[in-house]
């Protein structure tokens, strides 16, 4: 299950996860989350795809990492798949 709270997406900028909801039809796990940036907007992300590995500049990096602690953005652990 994914934790809410504050998450850094790989390119860099920040998201606050709100919780999963299921999907009306085919009740897949979609995480719920707003940009902290711009207009705020509301984005829903299939579980998933939320948690996978995608490749960047030929490594391996998860799509979002969580940020352990309030609001420093410096003490940051990987979500687990």
């Amino acid at each position: 299950m994914i934790q809410p709270g504050r998450y850094r997406h790989y390119k860099g900028k920040e998201y606050q996860v709100i919780g999963v909801a299921k999907h009306s039809e085919t009740e897949e796990d979609l995480v719920v989350y707003r940009a902290l940036y711009g207009e705020f907007g509301l984005w829903v992300r299939p579980e998933k795809m939320f948690r996978e590995k995608i490749e960047v500049e030929g490594k391996l990096v998860f799509r979002f990492e969580y940020i352990d602690g309030a609001n420093t953005g410096t003490d940051t652990t990987t979500i687990k798949p």
